[in-house]
């Protein structure tokens, strides 16, 4: 797998996730109590031997650049590195914000042209999933294909919002059409049972094959298609090109995968790893999810009742509390009889000292955490807020969107509590 160089598109300015992406890029985004995003892609190479990867990012890539340099080290004998790209300006007039995912690796190609690289690996940093990448490989040299995109199964309404791929018996990529809305649109894509069982993948009631995003080029295919186009986007322009001009050969891929690219999205994924059958799991010995090592104390509750709820390192929380369907980040300071429900708690980066402490109190604000008696419902709590006591944050009225002075934004009907938020003792949404 040496010969193999493995790009993570982290993505424009992460809009469709704000106000978590307000302060960070959208790999950095926490996810599960303890990890990031960007934790995906990278330890799916890792576990996948890959260990020449670049991340690819231009917008608040600080916390980003921390993580990455304090977790993805590797030692002197097996080689190896995890380096950020970000857009720079210059002697090179070309180089400048890019201006999407194709455009972000035509301006880094001198990374991808290095000797000994004859694959590039090209990976998204906002999707949940667990995927062997060396199968992918053989997928693609057994077929002898310039171009080979990760494919997973679908059901027709799952179809609409996802690029659908045409296939010939061969499993070569021959159509393709972006989020198919009418019926006609989605015959031209359709697969009967037996054509999908016969790449390996159980129908179950699922007749469509969705991009995953995740393509393997031939390095020299790629560098072509770079330099002779001005394509700017993979999904919308090389992919699709690719198909009339090129050998694109599907990989199949039937196991877990969510795109975490919405608050609903992000919101959903994070709650069902809290079920007691979670559909993911971070858990597995052979192929594990890495992420910063932390050396936090365990987790301190008295009288607490906790149902299907994940609980993160460092946490302190008060008595009465009652925390269900609910995941809780790292360091989470939680006051007595607070009540947590269908919620992402993100944690906090610090324990707040004495001195702070007291600071707070002469200002008469909150200190870190959430204060007593609060409610916290359907909600999302990024890191380092100050919630007072007997706030609450349930969306009783329905609110679709509606953004608030406090720092807290309602987005798809989820209450987003923003990073390092100060919200008075009484608060509610109104």
């Amino acid at each position: 797998m040496r010969n193999v160089i493995s790009l993570v598109l982290g993505g424009g300015r992460g809009t469709r996730l704000y106000p978590l992406t307000k302060y960070r890029s959208k790999p950095a985004v926490p996810l599960a109590g303890k990890y990031r995003l960007i934790d995906i892609p990278l330890s799916n190479c890792i576990n996948s031997d890959l260990n020449r990867i670049y991340v690819l990012t231009q917008f608040l890539s600080v916390s980003l650049h921390r993580h990455i340099r304090q977790t993805y080290r590797f030692d002197n004998f097996r080689g190896g590195f995890v380096e950020l790209l970000a857009a720079q300006q210059t002697g090179n007039e070309a180089t400048d914000w890019y201006q999407g995912t194709a455009d972000a690796v035509r301006k880094n190609l001198k990374y991808i042209q290095q000797y000994g690289t004859d694959y590039v690996l090209i990976l998204a940093g906002d999707q949940l999933y667990r995927m062997d990448f060396r199968k992918m490989l053989e997928t693609h040299i057994k077929s002898g294909a310039d171009v080979t995109i990760a494919g997973i199964p679908v059901s027709r309404d799952d179809a609409k919002s996802l690029g659908i791929m045409r296939l010939d018996e061969t499993g070569r990529v021959v159509g393709f059409v972006e989020k198919p809305q009418t019926q006609e649109d989605l015959e031209l894509v359709t697969m009967p049972p037996e054509k999908l069982e016969a790449l390996g993948v159980k129908s179950q009631g699922r007749d469509c094959l969705a991009s995953m995003g995740i393509y393997l080029f031939n390095r020299d295919t790629l560098v072509d298609v770079l330099e002779k186009t001005d394509y700017e986007d993979f999904g919308r322009e090389i992919f699709p090109a690719a198909i009339r001009s090129r050998h694109v050969q599907l990989h199949a891929f039937d196991d877990y995968w969510e795109d975490i690219g919405t608050i609903r999205a992000f919101y959903e994924a994070n709650l069902s790893l809290a079920s007691p059958n979670p559909p993911f799991s971070f858990s597995d010995e052979d192929e594990p999810i890495y992420s910063r090592a932390r050396f936090l104390p365990p987790t301190l509750m008295s009288e607490v009742t906790i149902k299907a709820s994940q609980i993160a390192d460092g946490c302190r929380i008060g008595a009465g509390c009652v925390i269900d369907n609910s995941v809780v980040g790292l360091r989470s300071l939680i006051g007595e009889n607070v009540t947590i429900k269908d919620s992402v708690l993100m944690g906090a980066d610090y324990y707040e000292t004495e001195n702070e402490l007291e600071d707070h109190r002469n200002c008469k604000r909150p200190p870190l955490g959430i204060g007593s008696g609060s409610v916290i419902q359907g909600a999302i709590i990024d890191k380092n807020c100050n919630i007072g006591k007997n706030v609450r944050i349930v969306n009783d009225l329905g609110i679709e969107d509606k953004e608030y002075e406090v720092g807290v934004t309602v987005v798809e009907g989820i209450p987003c509590v923003e990073k390092g938020a100060h919200i008075p003792d009484g608060w509610k949404l109104t």
